[in-house]
């Protein structure tokens, strides 16, 4: 059944029951935590595994097409066997981008919701019930954190945190600025006010999440002027929060600050995503990225200055419009100079409405596909040595769930790679001190330390 010709009848009124898909980043995942939370304060439950559900929300990412394409792909294949249909809501940046326009295209979608104005999303729903337009991409002056319920027990031990949202860098490839609108930083106070309702409901390790997330800045309770640092240093108090992570970092806002607390602050993993995106001070001026591959490499020789056995993580976008072979080649050489823990790497992929998607010389999709292989195969090299450096390093990991083998429990090192680990006696939560024994491209293999048996 074509998803234009599908039923409006939703498959009931009452909504007892949802289920959540976030795609993207992991500033949709935290979003779409606490869009379930507001829904539980209605009295409605997360669908079982596999269970239908009575409304049913799609958080989107508008990244890169592919991501877009699947949305309105499951749309499509919501429409039952006995032709009912959840209720159904598109949430995040494509909603925001494309507004009404999504259920012109899809006439199954009943709300569309922008990541800005999710915290209407129960105003949204009683409109459908009366049979009223369900279209909010506002972007409201008031932050929508106050709107939103308080932090309820988390299932895993580990958390996302959103400090700031929006992007004032514009760089030309990208959406962000026009889906989620102008940098704003949460408060001091909502922020740890917040990790301080997590940790109590049994985290010990927090994510701060911000499209620049290093850029927050904000007054402290005595009304001193914080930047990041001082916001870590804060957290780093709470007495049962084990590990502070951040991303995304832009380089522009690495401070003296910041690079001095990842010497300082016990509680900060060593781990930092810092995106580069090409190795080129050409495409980087194109791109509008504000930094060059010297000021970026300046960084990463600070950071590791001070924390030596930092994890360095990055992103790269090959394939930019007009990217000649040897810019690429400076893109491999970056890599190389860097070593990166681990990398995210993508094909560009031209989003309308933004300046690169106009511009010339967009590069065939066979020379892309030719450089991603050799950029990947480049990054894996490196994964693969850094995983096997560990190899007899001796390090805490915090439980996070269940491994596949009776017993086995998966945590996370403070570098962010996975180790597989048998400890029938912990449970999920548990720090545990274990010898790394084995080490493949994506994970670790440990053992309880000799060193704690003794």
């Amino acid at each position: 059944m074509n998803r234009n010709d599908a039923p409006k009848t939703l498959a009931k009124t009452a909504l007892a029951t949802f289920h959540v898909k976030s795609f993207g980043c992991q500033m949709n995942v935290y979003d779409g935590e606490r869009m379930a939370e507001m829904l539980g304060t209605r009295g409605m439950t997360a669908a079982a595994e596999g269970a239908d559900a009575d409304l049913v929300i799609l958080n989107t990412c508008h990244i890169r097409e592919k991501a877009v394409d699947k949305v309105y792909s499951d749309i499509g294949r919501m429409v039952r066997e006995d032709g009912s249909r959840p209720m159904i809501a598109v949430a995040g940046c494509v909603a925001q981008a494309e507004g009404g326009e999504i259920q012109r295209r899809a006439r199954n979608v009943d709300i569309v919701v922008g990541p800005q104005a999710y915290h209407r999303l129960p105003d949204l729903i009683d409109k459908v019930g009366r049979g009223e337009e369900a279209v909010d991409t506002d972007m409201p002056l008031a932050s929508k954190f106050g709107a939103l319920p308080a932090r309820t027990k988390q299932a895993r031990p580990t958390a996302f945190l959103t400090i700031m949202e929006g992007c004032d860098k514009f760089c030309t490839y990208c959406v962000v600025p026009y889906t989620r609108g102008a940098e704003i930083s949460r408060s001091w106070d909502a922020i740890l006010d917040e990790a301080k309702a997590l940790v109590d409901g049994g985290v010990r390790e927090i994510t701060l999440l911000g499209q620049n997330v290093n850029a927050w800045t904000g007054e402290d309770d005595k009304g001193r002027t914080q930047g990041m640092d001082g916001l870590v240093r804060a957290l780093a108090k709470i007495a049962d929060l084990k590990r502070i992570r951040y991303t995304t970092s832009h380089p522009n806002d690495m401070s003296d600050g910041l690079i001095a607390a990842h010497g300082e602050v016990e509680k900060l993993m060593p781990f930092l995503h810092l995106p580069v995106q090409s190795g080129n001070d050409r495409i980087l001026k194109v791109m509008n990225r504000s930094h060059s591959v010297d000021s970026y490499l300046r960084i990463i020789d600070r950071v590791r200055a001070v924390r030596p056995d930092i994890a360095v993580s990055g992103d790269f976008i090959v394939g930019f419009p007009g990217e000649t072979d040897a810019e690429f080649e400076d893109t491999l050489r970056i890599v190389e100079q860097v070593r990166y823990a681990q990398c995210y790497s993508f094909k560009y992929s031209p989003r309308p409405g933004t300046p690169a998607a106009d511009m010339d010389h967009q590069i065939s999709a066979a020379v892309m596909d030719e450089r991603l292989a050799r950029l990947q195969a480049a990054i894996n090299r490196h994964q693969v040595d850094f995983n096997a450096a560990t190899i007899g390093r001796s390090t805490d990991i915090l439980l996070e769930r269940k491994g596949r083998y009776p017993g086995q429990l998966i945590g996370k090192t403070p570098w962010l790679q996975s180790v597989h680990v048998t400890v029938p006696d912990l449970s999920i939560g548990d720090m545990v001190e274990v010898d790394i024994i084995s080490a493949g491209p994506n994970s670790l293999a440990g053992e309880p330390s000799r060193r704690q048996a003794a």
